[in-house]
């Protein structure tokens, strides 16, 4: 048996943490004149509380409104003065705020993210503002586009049982329209402590000096004590479950499998073999899917395979999931897409050759350490580690612990994907005339 060996990044990273909780991680990196500064939340869509759905995704919009010393959209009208861009994303278990700038403005964008995580600018008029805006969005994302939703707000509630896994982490109209200032104000003071965030800054910058623009900004918010977040555990399906819907939008019929997976951060050993699978299934001409579906028995025009339903392995927690996805051709039969998926992953329960293996978990590598790349990428990478497997420099390792995935490993991952342990989300296309 060989093992792939692929090099770590070699980049400097320094940690330690303020005494109001605030973790972190310093990255300097003198190759280009620029600063990426991430602050990430460990509070996602998953954490939101039952009637509030969507409120993650909410607040992060409300996070841009304004704060103590910083007046509405001068956020960013101070980083793109600067020649930066900025920008923040919710996820499903994680919200983070990112801003890339000439290597000058380390301490801009220091004080920009201080002055909200000190607090948001939470009034009646921004809240009813920023409902409109998500509702708008939601409309243009998922109601009135072909396939919106499929599968990542589609498929959970047919894979999962409880609201923290099942629910629209884009929220619910409904619930949208409940929110009250109290309740902005709440969800802020639960899940936006220091406490609860990973301050990461990469790129241009000496070392002593953002320390000291670290501590002059950041010291002085407010120490309150972290969110102490629930379980989110269920029990993996014992019973193949199966829903299909119809999209009036949609021309093509789609298929979407998912099976429950090991738990990426306390079993991220039995959870690696998993994403290497779905590179070998998926990624590229030669892989086993695509070859198979797209290429030689054409009952699939887009076939797609990965860890987590927003693909991202290692900034994730369980329970969660390995996905399938297909666009097929009108008239092809589900069953016998899913069928060969069937067939496929016996193949590879069967055995792997090394060649094969080798070329896959290079791949995957090489796209980890793309990311590593650029200073943006690189800070908020950083930041997701911190978060959640407690140690940045867990960032560079992913790619090696990747090279080390085992053909017998793989082979046990696949075999573990059976027909009762899965639940599949059907598309019936609406719009085909």
């Amino acid at each position: 048996m060989t093992v792939a060996t692929i090099p770590a990044p070699a980049f400097a990273i320094e940690r330690f943490r303020l005494a109001n909780g605030l973790r972190v991680v310093l990255s300097p990196d003198p190759g280009a004149p620029v600063v990426g500064v991430a602050v990430v939340y460990d509070v996602g869509m998953r954490s939101e509380p039952e009637g509030r759905t969507g409120f993650a995704h909410l607040f992060e919009h409300m996070m841009f409104q304004g704060s103590h010393n910083v007046g509405k959209a001068e956020h960013m009208r101070h980083v793109q003065s600067a020649g930066g861009t900025f920008n923040g994303s919710t996820h499903i278990d994680y919200t983070d705020y990112f801003n890339l700038l000439p290597s000058n403005g380390l301490e801009l964008a220091l004080f920009l993210e201080a002055d909200r995580m000190r607090g948001p600018a939470i009034t009646e008029e921004n809240l009813a503002n920023q409902v409109s805006v998500v509702k708008e969005e939601i409309r243009v994302n998922v109601l009135n586009r072909p396939y919106g939703g499929f599968p990542w707000i589609k498929l959970p509630p047919v894979m999962f049982d409880t609201f923290a896994n099942s629910h629209d982490g884009y929220g619910s109209f409904v619930d949208l329209d409940a929110a009250t200032v109290d309740d902005a104000r709440s969800f802020f003071d639960a899940y936006y402590p220091a406490s609860n965030a990973v301050l990461s800054v990469a790129g241009d910058f000496d070392l002593e000096q953002a320390r000291d623009l670290v501590e002059r900004h950041f010291g002085n918010v407010e120490a309150r004590p972290a969110p102490v977040h629930p379980s989110f555990e269920e029990p993996d399906l014992t019973d193949e479950r199966r829903l299909a819907y119809t999209d009036e939008r949609a021309t093509l019929p789609a298929v979407a499998a998912a099976w429950r997976v090991p738990d990426p951060v306390t079993e991220l050993d039995a959870f690696l073999p998993y994403v290497v699978l779905g590179e070998l299934l998926t990624d590229g001409d030669a892989s086993r899917l695509v070859e198979r579906l797209v290429h030689a028995d054409r009952s699939a025009t887009a076939v797609a395979a990965h860890c987590t339903f927003m693909s991202e392995p290692f900034a994730s927690r369980g329970p969660t999931v390995m996905l399938v996805q297909a666009f097929l051709p009108p008239g092809t039969s589900v069953d016998g897409v899913l069928g060969t998926v069937d067939e496929e992953l016996a193949r590879v329960a069967d055995g792997v050759a090394e060649e094969e293996l080798d070329r896959v978990k290079a791949r995957v590598a090489a796209q980890l350490l793309r990311g590593d790349d650029s200073v943006m990428g690189r800070s908020r990478r950083l930041a997701t580690a911190e978060i959640f497997h407690g140690d940045a420099a867990m960032s560079t390792r992913f790619a090696g612990l990747l090279g080390e995935v085992t053909a017998e490993s793989v082979a046990q991952a696949a075999a573990a994907l059976t027909p009762r342990r899965r639940a599949v989300l059907e598309v019936v296309p609406g719009g085909a005339q």
